[in-house]
């Protein structure tokens, strides 16, 4: 029974040292996520977006361009006080009112187009 009771006494050691390694591994590869989402995170920070505020379009003529001088006035699609339409490296994100910010246009966020309407603009 000496022998049985060693070889239990060892299978519980055995397994408690297994639990201690599990753990580990959880605590471990839990810092390492958090890591590397953080460094993921920091290095996504840097990137550069273009952005675009658009006012409006407008169709022409090549004849209409060439006749476009200094002073002329070109006719946009949308109306006065529609809101200006925002975009990310070319895909719509928001719209938004133009504002004055120390003597420099700026736009205000009035909408933020969802992420489905986003989706179903890729297609």
């Amino acid at each position: 029974m000496a022998a049985n009771e060693e070889v239990q006494k060892g299978l519980e050691e055995v397994a408690n040292a297994a639990s201690n390694v599990g753990e580990a591994a959880v605590k471990a590869g839990s810092a390492g996520v958090g890591e590397k989402k953080s460094q993921t995170l920091d290095f996504l920070l840097d990137v550069t977006l273009q952005v675009t505020v658009e006012v409006g379009r407008a169709r022409m003529t090549i004849q209409d361009l060439l006749q476009l001088g200094q002073g002329s006035v070109m006719e946009l699609e949308k109306l006065a006080g529609e809101p200006l339409d925002i975009y990310v490296n070319g895909k719509p994100v928001a719209r938004g009112e133009a504002v004055i910010v120390n003597e420099k246009f700026g736009v205000r966020l009035t909408d933020i187009i969802s992420p489905e309407d986003r989706v179903e603009g890729l297609g």
